[in-house]
């Protein structure tokens, strides 16, 4: 149980409040990515959507900027989009690298300090084309990519995410095949998650050796497996083996050079100590029954407390004590962490306000028992792209219609912005 005193909810000087963005889901008309690709696919897509003009950032991100500083946040969380850079394998789009020297400038001159994540879930058209990240020469064609972008950029970014979720998109990618490439291959999914610690290894390394002061991390998705019978011996397995699998594994990679989570068991020495934070994306928890016909997710039946509320579209319950577990989860790797992202999707914003003020109260409750938390970046801004949700689910403090662009700040814009104002919960 989480419990704190008033005198509690003060966060420390210099503690980083802001929002996290993607840059495929905000930008508009990223046509050169595989993710483009996907969604002229019938079916691909809830109720057959497309990304568009997103959020027409890449036309006029300041003006969400400014809304972000109205909103007293000191800190934004964006990612550069790899197929703006590099349209064609070795050809660079120099005036793409100049839109996000702008962007980020813009940031800092509204007091907004840049955390860039240099892959959020898309890849080339051309990269996916050749075989994407189940090819032994991904790693080497993502280090080519960062070795441009980071001089490029590097005055202007003090903390770098390598990679977004490495092993949610991996899931999605090569196990439930619900995301490009669509394959549902275990095996492939071993192979690409091998190939994607070499690529974060061979990023970290590039990034101090061209700016030695930088912060370099990932965003990883921490999702709560508690078993459904805690009686069952196999129902505790079985949550057991998807922890291990989803939430350490890559960690463990990235600190220790190793991996023993079933199906992925691996030594790749040339990864460890490449983490210099931790990154938490955390949003809810799954109960887990041992289900032999479920061997694609270790053999578990995954399910939402049905006593519990839910987001929008089922997205998830609402379990604000998994945000404090997945921080003391994260304090075992000896790192500083972000809160790189947290959220829901509420369309009429009457949950949302409650779920910012018991998330953080968990969030400074970790701190009160020493985890080393150095910011919160809540997502998001404003409604976006969901992937293959589409525009079904609502997350933004921002409202937006994708048609007009119209912007409506909900009410939970202005509760999260007193706290970023306060410092302090109220």
């Amino acid at each position: 149980m989480i419990t704190l005193h008033m005198r509690d909810f003060t966060f420390p000087s210099g503690f980083r409040w802001g929002t996290a963005t993607s840059a495929h889901q905000v930008e508009g008309n990223n046509v050169h990515n595989d993710w483009w690709v996907w969604e002229q696919q019938p079916g691909r897509i809830r109720h057959g959507d497309r990304s568009g003009l997103a959020c027409n950032w890449w036309a006029a991100a300041e003006a969400d900027f400014d809304r972000a500083a109205g909103l007293h946040q000191n800190a934004h969380r964006l990612s550069i989009e790899w197929s703006r850079v590099e349209p064609q394998p070795g050809r660079w789009d120099e005036e793409a690298l100049d839109r996000y020297r702008q962007m980020l400038r813009a940031l800092h001159a509204r007091g907004i300090e840049p955390m860039v994540t240099l892959h959020h879930f898309t890849n080339p058209r051309w990269f996916a084309q050749r075989g994407g990240w189940e090819r032994a020469d991904a790693p080497s064609l993502f280090l080519r990519y960062v070795e441009r972008v980071v001089p490029a950029l590097g005055e202007y970014v003090p903390i770098w995410c390598t990679l977004n979720e490495p092993v949610g998109w991996v899931v999605s990618a090569y196990v439930t095949g619900r995301w490009p490439p669509g394959r549902r291959s275990l095996a492939a999914a071993v192979r690409v998650l091998g190939n994607l610690v070499r690529a974060h290894a061979g990023a970290y390394r590039a990034i101090h050796r061209l700016l030695p002061q930088a912060q370099v991390g990932l965003a990883h998705y921490l999702r709560l497996f508690d078993p459904a019978d805690g009686r069952s011996r196999l129902d505790r397995a079985v949550a057991a083996a998807q922890d291990r699998f989803v939430n350490r594994a890559f960690l463990d990679a990235v600190t220790a050079g190793r991996v023993r989570a079933f199906p992925w068991v691996a030594t790749i020495p040339e990864a460890a100590e490449t983490l210099d934070f931790v990154g938490v994306n955390y949003y809810t928890r799954d109960f887990v029954a041992f289900d032999l016909r479920a061997p694609h997710r270790l053999f578990g039946r995954n399910f939402l407390n049905p006593h519990a509320p839910h987001s929008d579209g089922g997205y998830g319950e609402i379990y604000p004590e998994g945000m404090y577990r997945a921080l003391r989860l994260a304090q075992g790797y000896g790192r500083p962490v972000y809160v790189t992202e947290n959220g829901l999707p509420d369309q009429d914003d009457d949950q949302r306000g409650d779920f910012i003020v018991s998330h953080l109260r968990a969030v400074r409750q970790a701190m009160q028992e020493g985890v080393d938390v150095r910011g919160y970046y809540h997502w998001s801004l404003v409604d976006n792209f969901e992937w293959v949700d589409g525009w079904s689910l609502r997350f933004g403090l921002i409202a937006i219609d994708q048609h007009t662009q119209e912007r409506r700040p909900r009410a939970s814009a202005g509760l999260y912005g007193e706290i970023c104002r306060r410092n302090a919960l109220p």
